[in-house]
Formats: structure tokens, C-alpha cells, sequence
């Protein structure tokens, strides 16, 4: 039991992030309507810059540590909010009439450039950030094992805790969470009623995009390092995660986004670790036939 424990702790922390990225997604879907590859990309950007900027600020800035890491994360977030204006200005907008695999392609186009930069930025080389907060926090302990998680995957799941609550609280009640709901039903009634749907738009891939590089800054923070091709991998992932709670609202894509991570988490604890992409890929690829299923179903039998 303490080893399963064990296991389940360690999902939290990447259902966490899972869970970020997943809202974000699914609130650009909201207003997008369309596959949007680019935002797995997004995440593996942001995280690559924290670490490439925190390394300049180290060795050529001679910064301290935590201004080194403060930093970094500001012009992380700093480019991916760069990134989500040029996506929603350049890319989006004049393609989200067109036909649905015109973003696909474009965004997976989008994917590319970003992990390229990442790549030449870096000059091919990994740089890894020292161990941050890793001092572990023990749960409970029994025959000499111990349950533990470090501060930083404490830290990570707080915060993303408390970043979830807020924007889901805003989506339910603010006067922006009305507007999103009027764009994501019928863009063209909502502008009728008076409702700006291109700056709703625009705010909100703004808003996705931030959501992404938080889940990268904290995945970096933690890893210490993300690969140049963890964008496609993980904007293909979050695209199958997301349809387990649902494309079109945040707070459920959220909820399965973090259910994944554990079962994840699980596996790897249970199961050979080689194999667990692939069989968490097939499981997703089930749920969203299944999901796809569904919905056709119900649309039959309506009336």
C-alpha cells in the first residue's frame, strides 16, 4: 500500500500539469473549433527558454539564483504570450473559417518552427537546472519505506491548484467567462448582442498560450530539462487527454487531464515503462472513439 501511495503522489504532480495544459487547450478549442498542434510546442518552448535564459544569467550575467530563475521565467512567459498574438493574429484567424485541416497543418508548421528555435537556440546542446527544492517532505513511512514528494512537486501542485481554481471561477462568473461561453456557442450571435468576438478570441489563445508556458516553466523547474521534440509528443498527448473530460469545457478537460497523469503514474509503478506511451496512446485514442461515438449517437436520436 505505501508503494501504491507512492505512485498515486507522483501523478499528482504530472496530472497537475497535465491538468494545466489540458485547461489551456481546451479553452482555445472553446473559441477555435479546430485541432490546434501547436500547443504542445508552446509548453516545450516556454520550458526550453526558462532554462536557456537562467543559463545566460548564471554564466554571462553572473546573476544570483533566484534572479536567475525569476528572470527566466518572465521572459518565458514574455515569449509565449509573443507567440500567442502571432497565433491568433497570423494563423488563426485568417484560417479558422477554412477547412479543418488547414490548422492542423499550419499548427503542426508552428510546432516545428518553435522546437527548431529551441534546437539552433541551444546550439543542439541539453542544459539541465541544478536540483531546485528538492528536499523531500515525507507523508507517512512503515518497514523502513518512505512516502514521500519534494518541495518543488508540492510547490507545483499548489500553484497549479490555485491557478485552475482562479481561472475556472472567472470562466463561471466574470463578465469574460460570459463573453468566452456566447463566442464558444455561436460567434456570429454573440457579435450581434454586442459581444467583440475577435478580442475574446485574441484574450483568450493569450490566455491559453500562458497556461502552456506555466506548465513548461514548472515541468522544467522540477525535470530540470525538456528535449527539443517533446512538442509534438506532448502536443499529440494533450490533444487525446483532453477528450477524456471534454473539448469544450476547461474545468472537465482539466479534471480527466489529471486523472490521466496518475493512471500514468500507475503504470509506470506497475507495469514496463517502455510500453507506457504506447498503451496510454491507445487508451486515449479508445476514449475518443468512444467519446466520438457517443456524440454521433445522440445526435441521431434527437428529433
Amino acid at each position: 500500500m505505501l508503494y501504491f501511495f507512492q505512485q498515486v503522489l507522483n501523478g499528482l504532480h504530472i496530472g497537475a500539469i497535465y491538468a494545466l495544459l489540458a485547461f489551456g487547450y481546451a479553452l482555445i478549442n472553446g473559441v477555435l473549433h479546430r485541432t490546434n498542434l501547436a500547443h504542445g510546442a508552446i509548453f516545450a518552448f516556454s520550458g526550453q527558454t526558462m532554462i536557456l535564459v537562467a543559463v545566460y544569467g548564471w554564466q554571462m550575467l553572473w546573476l544570483t539564483l533566484p534572479a536567475t530563475i525569476a528572470v527566466a521565467i518572465i521572459a518565458a512567459l514574455a515569449y509565449a504570450a509573443l507567440i500567442g498574438m502571432v497565433l491568433s493574429r497570423n494563423v488563426f484567424e485568417p484560417l479558422a473559417g477554412r477547412s479543418p485541416n488547414t490548422i492542423v497543418a499550419a499548427t503542426l508548421g508552428v510546432s516545428i518552427v518553435l522546437m527548431e528555435l529551441s534546437r539552433i537556440a541551444a546550439d543542439t546542446h541539453d542544459f539541465w537546472l541544478p536540483p531546485l527544492l528538492s528536499t523531500p517532505i515525507v507523508f507517512t513511512q512503515g518497514g523502513g519505506y518512505q512516502v514521500t514528494l519534494t518541495v518543488m512537486q508540492l510547490l507545483n501542485c499548489l500553484l497549479i491548484l490555485a491557478t485552475l481554481a482562479v481561472a475556472g471561477l472567472i470562466l463561471a462568473r466574470s463578465h469574460f467567462g460570459r463573453e468566452w461561453r456566447a463566442v464558444s456557442d455561436d460567434p456570429a450571435a454573440a457579435a450581434l448582442c454586442g459581444v467583440d468576438a475577435t478580442r475574446v478570441f485574441r484574450a483568450t489563445v493569450l490566455v491559453g498560450a500562458v497556461t502552456a508556458a506555466l506548465a513548461g516553466i514548472l515541468a522544467a523547474l522540477y525535470f530540470g530539462n525538456i528535449g527539443f521534440g517533446s512538442g509534438l509528443v506532448f502536443g499529440l498527448k494533450i490533444l487525446f487527454v483532453t477528450a477524456i473530460g471534454g473539448y469544450h469545457a476547461p474545468t472537465r478537460a482539466a479534471l480527466g487531464a489529471f486523472a490521466f497523469g496518475i493512471a500514468e503514474s500507475l503504470w509506470s509503478g506497475y507495469f514496463p515503462i517502455e510500453w507506457r506511451d504506447a498503451w496510454m496512446f491507445a487508451l486515449l485514442a479508445a476514449v475518443l472513439v468512444l467519446r466520438m461515438a457517443g456524440q454521433e449517437t445522440q445526435k441521431t436520436a434527437q428529433p
